[in-house]
């Protein structure tokens, strides 16, 4: 994404220089107020036009992005925060007793195969 805005910030300053080559003998008269006039040239009045509508929107859109990764990051340390384990070591915790054997059932056989009957006379 850097090297497309970077292509076209090249691309807008070729742009304006080629203009300003082509018309930097052209000297006009602006009407900024009656009684105030200045007496300048089209690519200053140009390029100086260009930076009044760019500045403003460029220091409105740091603002919204300086605001929004403030609270983004406000918002991931109050997540980091909940999702953490609370530990309390006030009380400690009993230990867990294993429960007890059953001692109810057959024992089980130590061969669980029968071996073969052996025949005796």
């Amino acid at each position: 994404m850097q090297i497309i805005r970077t292509i076209l910030w090249v691309l807008l300053l070729v742009g304006v220089l080629a203009f300003s080559f082509g018309n930097w003998d052209r000297q006009i008269d602006v009407r900024i107020w009656p009684g105030i006039v200045w007496d300048t040239r089209v690519p200053a009045l140009v390029i100086v036009s260009f930076l009044l509508g760019l500045v403003p929107m460029w220091l409105y859109h740091r603002g919204v992005h300086w605001r929004l990764s403030r609270r983004i990051s406000g918002l991931e340390a109050a997540t980091t925060k909940l999702a953490a384990p609370k530990v309390d070591n006030s009380t400690p915790t009993p230990p867990v007793r294993p429960e007890p054997v059953k001692k109810d059932l057959p024992p089980e056989p130590s061969n669980p195969v029968d071996p073969e009957p052996t025949n005796k006379p």
